[in-house]
């Protein structure tokens, strides 16, 4: 066995997570894949593979139990974070991952041709000008620097009676929430646990006001 996959062994162990030999090879693969790009391009400031395993992979996957639907977007997804992990461990579910960076998409459809990931659309676009024919029951993201511009920005993304935003956070500040838009509001912060990461992590989901 890889000293990455016991590294995950051992970290989901410690998680609620079941992950089954086929994903764990496929996440495993998907992190010395990223590794490997990112000699090259530069795809992520997190350089060492087992660091990988926590801060991307754990820090993706603890969100999926969370997931109410079938169709999610991940916006402004990078390398393709927290998507890729969270196809993996939900190959009944469809995402659409977003980025307006052509070496992330490269990299991205790479990773899913290599992994035989089936359930991922990778898009090339900016968010805001993305017109998608079926609108998502969830909308991700771990990059956007506030929710108010996730929000704002990606406003058309989401089923206008049942979709959520799904944010992932480090901790959560007072003002990020009083700064929301007028038609939107916070349903519910869920504290995340990720083995061996340092600080505070939750997943804010947020809806139009009824």
């Amino acid at each position: 066995m890889s000293d990455l996959k016991q590294q995950l062994d051992l970290l989901v162990n410690q998680t609620d997570i079941q992950v089954s030999a086929t994903q764990a090879d496929q996440l495993v693969g998907y992190v010395e894949m990223l590794h490997k790009w990112n000699k090259a391009y530069n795809l992520t400031s997190v350089r060492h593979p087992s660091e990988m395993i926590v801060k991307h992979i754990l820090d993706s996957i603890v969100v999926s139990e969370h997931l109410e639907g079938a169709r999610f977007i991940d916006v402004g997804t990078g390398p393709g974070l927290p998507g890729v992990p969270l196809a993996i461990m939900n190959p009944e579910k469809e995402f659409y991952l977003l980025d307006s960076l052509g070496k992330r998409i490269r990299f991205i459809k790479q990773a899913l041709h290599e992994l035989g990931i089936k359930n991922v659309t990778a898009i090339q676009s900016r968010v805001e000008e993305f017109q998608p024919e079926e609108k998502f029951d969830g909308v991700l993201s771990r990059a956007f620097a506030s929710m108010s511009d996730m929000v704002e920005w990606c406003h058309h993304l989401p089923k206008s009676d049942t979709g959520v935003f799904l944010a992932l956070k480090g901790q959560l500040q007072k003002d990020e929430v009083e700064q929301l838009p007028e038609w939107c509001s916070v349903n519910c912060v869920k504290s995340l646990n990720v083995p061996e990461l340092e600080g505070e992590r939750h997943l804010v989901i947020l809806s139009r006001k009824g």
